[in-house]
């Protein structure tokens, strides 16, 4: 998931260096969310992995 969000922010970047806007803004937003889930899913494993020792 952190590869999704990492391609996303590839994406925003070259679409603002060309001029693309409303593409880069997107691109940055959906990266955003992604990165947030991961970090939810992280920490999420981290406490059952915890748990189960």
């Amino acid at each position: 998931m952190l590869r999704w969000t990492i391609i996303f922010i590839i994406i925003a970047i070259i679409a603002g260096i060309l001029g693309f806007g409303g593409i880069a803004g997107a691109s940055a937003g959906i990266a955003k969310i992604i990165f947030f889930i991961f970090i939810v899913l992280f920490i999420v494993s981290l406490i059952r992995g915890g748990l189960k020792r």
